[in-house]
C-alpha cells in the first residue's frame, strides 16, 4: 500500500474532516477538526402564512429555504465543525421538499450540530421523533391499530443496522413500539399522545416487551451488525468507498465501542494506516466542492447572487436540506456526469468574478495542490494570462474536484 507523507496527510484530513485549508494558514489538526465549533446564530424563521392562500405560503417557504440554505453555507465557509453537521444531514436524510416547514430542517440541523460529535444513541434517540422526520417518514401518521412502517424500516436499513439485518416482522413490530408520536401544528413541537400510542408486548430480534422508540432505539444499537454499519458509513464518506481492512474496521468498532462514541471513531479513522492510502481519493461531493472554493477565494456563499448560486449547486445534484430521497446523495462518479460538469464550470467562473484579486495571485497555494498532471497543466498554462479564467479551469480539474 502506497501511502502519502505527512504533509499530504494532513491535508486530506483537512479536507475529509473539514472543509479544506484555507490559504495561509496552518492546516488544520485534528483536535481543531472535531471540537464543537463557534457559537451558532441560526436565523430566525417566523411562522408561515395560512396554507389557504397558497401563493403566499409558497413564497414565503420559498424565501425561507433560501435564506436557511445560505446561512448553512456560510457556516460551512467560516467553521470546520460544520463537516459533521452535514455528514449527518446527508446519513439521515430529510427533505424540506415533503416537509416542507424550514423551520422544522432548521431544528434538525441544529440537533445534528449540537448530538453529531457525541453518542450515536443519543443522535439516533432525538432523530426517531424529530419533527421535521416524524414528517418525512410518516411517523406523524404511526398510531395503534394503524402502525406505519416507514419509520421504521428506514431507521434500521439506512441509519443503524443495514440491509439484511432485520426481518419483516422486526419491522412491523417496531412500527407499533413508534406509534404515538406526532407534530403539534402550534409549536412545531413533537410530543407523545397516549392515546395514539400501542403499549401492548412486541416482539422485535426475538426479545418480547413493551418497546417504546427510546427502547426500540437502545435494542437496535445494541445488534452487533450496527456499529460496524454506522462506522462503515463514517468511514465510506469520509475515506473511501472501499471498506477498510477488517482489522483497521475492527478497531475503529472498539474506539466506537459500547458507549457508540462518534468523536471516538473518528479519531480511530483518521489514525489508522489505511486513512492514508494513496487510492482512497474520493470525488467531492457538489456542496465541499464550493465551500472549498469559497474559502480558498476569501468568499461567502452571501456574497454571491442568490439565484445564480442555488441553480449552479442545483443544477451539479446537490441542494442542502433537499436530498433526493431518505437514501442520501449518490457518492463518486456520479458527480462527474456531463451536466455537473457544465454546471460546475459556470458556478466556478461565478466564483471567480467574485474572488479577491490576492487569491487570484497566488493559485498553487489557493488550492493546496502541489503537482498537477501535464493535461492540466497544459490548460492552466492555456489561460495563464487571465487570473479569473485561470482559477475557474483549476476550480474544475480533477486534482481539485477529487480529494486526493
Amino acid at each position: 500500500m502506497a501511502v502519502l507523507d505527512d504533509r499530504a496527510a494532513a491535508r486530506r484530513l483537512a479536507d475529509r474532516f473539514g472543509f479544506g485549508p484555507r490559504p495561509g494558514e496552518p492546516v488544520p489538526a485534528l483536535d481543531d477538526l472535531l471540537a464543537p465549533g463557534s457559537a451558532r446564530q441560526a436565523p430566525q424563521l417566523a411562522a408561515l402564512p395560512d396554507r389557504k392562500d397558497k401563493k403566499e405560503e409558497k413564497q414565503a417557504r420559498a424565501e425561507q429555504e433560501q435564506r436557511l440554505t445560505l446561512w448553512w453555507l456560510d457556516r460551512m465557509v467560516a467553521d470546520d465543525a460544520e463537516r459533521l453537521t452535514w455528514f449527518w444531514h446527508g446519513h439521515f436524510a430529510t427533505s424540506e421538499q415533503k416537509v416542507r416547514t424550514p423551520s422544522l430542517m432548521l431544528t434538525q440541523n441544529e440537533t445534528f450540530h449540537r448530538l453529531g460529535r457525541g453518542a450515536f444513541t443519543g443522535l439516533a434517540k432525538a432523530l426517531v421523533v424529530d419533527p421535521a422526520m416524524l414528517k418525512w417518514l410518516d411517523g406523524n401518521d404511526n398510531k395503534v391499530g394503524s402502525p406505519n412502517e416507514n419509520l421504521a424500516r428506514e431507521f434500521m436499513e439506512l441509519f443503524a443496522l443495514g440491509v439484511g439485518h432485520y426481518s419483516e416482522q422486526d419491522v412491523r413490530e417496531s412500527a407499533r413500539a413508534l406509534t404515538g408520536w406526532t407534530l403539534d401544528k402550534k409549536t412545531g413541537a413533537a410530543a407523545l399522545k397516549p392515546q395514539r400510542q400501542d403499549r401492548g408486548p412486541k416482539q422485535i430480534f426475538g426479545r418480547t416487551a413493551d418497546f417504546t422508540a427510546e427502547s426500540f432505539v437502545d435494542l437496535v444499537l445494541e445488534r452487533p451488525e450496527s456499529a460496524a454499519f454506522v462506522t462503515g458509513r463514517l468511514w465510506f464518506r469520509l475515506v473511501s468507498p472501499t471498506p477498510p481492512p477488517p482489522d483497521a474496521h475492527q478497531r475503529i468498532i472498539a474506539a466506537y465501542g459500547p458507549g457508540r462514541d462518534i468523536q471516538a471513531a473518528l479519531r480511530a479513522i483518521a489514525g489508522e494506516p489505511a486513512f492514508r492510502d494513496t487510492a482512497a481519493t474520493i470525488v467531492k461531493q457538489p456542496v465541499e466542492w464550493l465551500v472549498g472554493l469559497l474559502r480558498a477565494t476569501g468568499l461567502k456563499a452571501s456574497d454571491l447572487e442568490p439565484k445564480k448560486l442555488l441553480n449552479g449547486l442545483r443544477g451539479m445534484g446537490q441542494l442542502p436540506f433537499r436530498p433526493p430521497s431518505v437514501g442520501g446523495w449518490p457518492a463518486g462518479g456520479a458527480w462527474l456526469t456531463t451536466s455537473a460538469g457544465v454546471a460546475r464550470l459556470n458556478l466556478a467562473r461565478l466564483v471567480a468574478q467574485k474572488a479577491r484579486d490576492d487569491a487570484l495571485g497566488r493559485l498553487p497555494e489557493t488550492f493546496g495542490i502541489d503537482t498537477w498532471s501535464n493535461r492540466t497543466r497544459k490548460a492552466l498554462d492555456g489561460v495563464a494570462k487571465d487570473p479569473r479564467t485561470l482559477l475557474t479551469v483549476a476550480a474544475c480539474a480533477p486534482e481539485y474536484v477529487v480529494s486526493g
